[in-house]
């Protein structure tokens, strides 16, 4: 009986135990402050930054959210990889410091959590809760431009300029591209709420497109000019002056078309000054002598023109000072 007694007792103490040990290990695994960072990671990776800030329990910047969910957001994690969340390390007051180590971008990162107790659920598990902070923001600037593009999605940029508030980790690249217009792409990683990343400038230029159109409509330009037989071609950079006397057809032809240079100025876009060489032959009679001489010329002209773009049609004036 008594050895009976002793061996339920012994069961009984092995079950408490066991009971013991299940409880400890789902706790440090399933309900452990690492498991919450767990979480908030993978809302960063689901695009889901309701439940990521939810978790994060964070201070919304005066600042654009359009980063905060959805594909820019789930973009931003998408470089995230070997990802190793580290045991609890102890602070002061009950709270506890998770690192976790990751690659982004093919870069080491390491990002730091405070979390704090929250409590206990179903009487045996610990709750916990991320530290409240504060999210840190990224400017980004557009030449010329009220929009952008960060991480494929659109934004706005009124006056050309943004702030973001951006989550962590993430990498946030910004860059502007439409029919006329590109700006090279550039990325900035931010890897804790203490971040403060560099201000994107996306500097933009004149796409192959435009140049293409408004180098075709100087080509037109001058072309016409060409076709004109007279020392000065109306409306036009070409001229020739002689005091002979002009005696068959004159003959222009363009030898170097120009390249236009468009750049950023006062708001608008505009063409540096042009430079054409074109050659000229005639024949002329010496006044005084009565002799015959070919006249086979190449100079350079200079001229300006005026470009406006709307919508998808580009207009190019040309501007001739005489």
């Amino acid at each position: 009986m008594v050895r009976a007694a002793a061996g339920w007792l012994f069961g009984l103490l092995f079950t408490i135990a066991a009971a013991i040990i299940t409880i400890q290990l789902v706790n440090a695994n399933m309900y452990g402050p690492q498991q919450a960072v767990r979480d908030y990671l993978q809302a960063l990776q689901d695009g889901d930054g309701e439940r990521a800030l939810g978790l994060l329990r964070a201070n919304l910047a005066q600042a654009s959210p359009a980063l905060l969910d959805g594909d820019a957001l789930k973009k931003s994690v998408e470089g995230l990889t070997d990802v190793h969340v580290a045991n609890p390390t102890m602070l002061a007051g009950g709270r506890v410091k998770v690192s976790v180590n990751y690659q982004l971008g093919g870069e080491p990162h390491s990002t730091d959590f405070t979390l704090e107790p929250a409590g206990v659920q179903w009487m045996f598990f610990n709750k916990w809760q991320f530290v409240p902070t504060s999210l840190p923001t990224l400017e980004v600037s557009v030449v010329n431009k009220n929009q952008a593009q960060i991480n494929g999605v659109d934004v706005t940029m009124p006056n050309g300029k943004n702030t973001f508030a951006v989550l962590f980790p993430g990498s946030y690249q910004a860059g502007y591209q439409d029919k006329f217009f590109t700006a090279k792409p550039a990325t900035e990683t931010v890897d804790s709420a203490q971040s403060n990343p560099t201000p994107i400038a996306l500097l933009t230029e004149p796409s192959p497109e435009l140049l293409s159109q408004v180098n075709g409509s100087l080509k037109s330009y001058l072309d016409q000019c060409a076709s004109q037989q007279v020392l000065l071609p109306s409306g036009c950079p070409l001229s020739h002056h002689s005091v002979q006397a002009v005696s068959g057809p004159i003959d222009w032809s363009i030898t170097e078309y120009p390249k236009a240079s468009i750049s950023a100025y006062n708001g608008g876009w505009v063409i540096a000054p042009l430079m054409v060489k074109a050659r000229i032959q005639y024949k002329e009679q010496d006044l005084g002598t009565g002799a015959y001489s070919n006249i086979n010329q190449e100079q350079p002209y200079g001229f300006t023109a005026k470009l406006n773009i709307t919508g998808d049609t580009v207009t190019v004036t040309p501007v001739v000072d005489y």
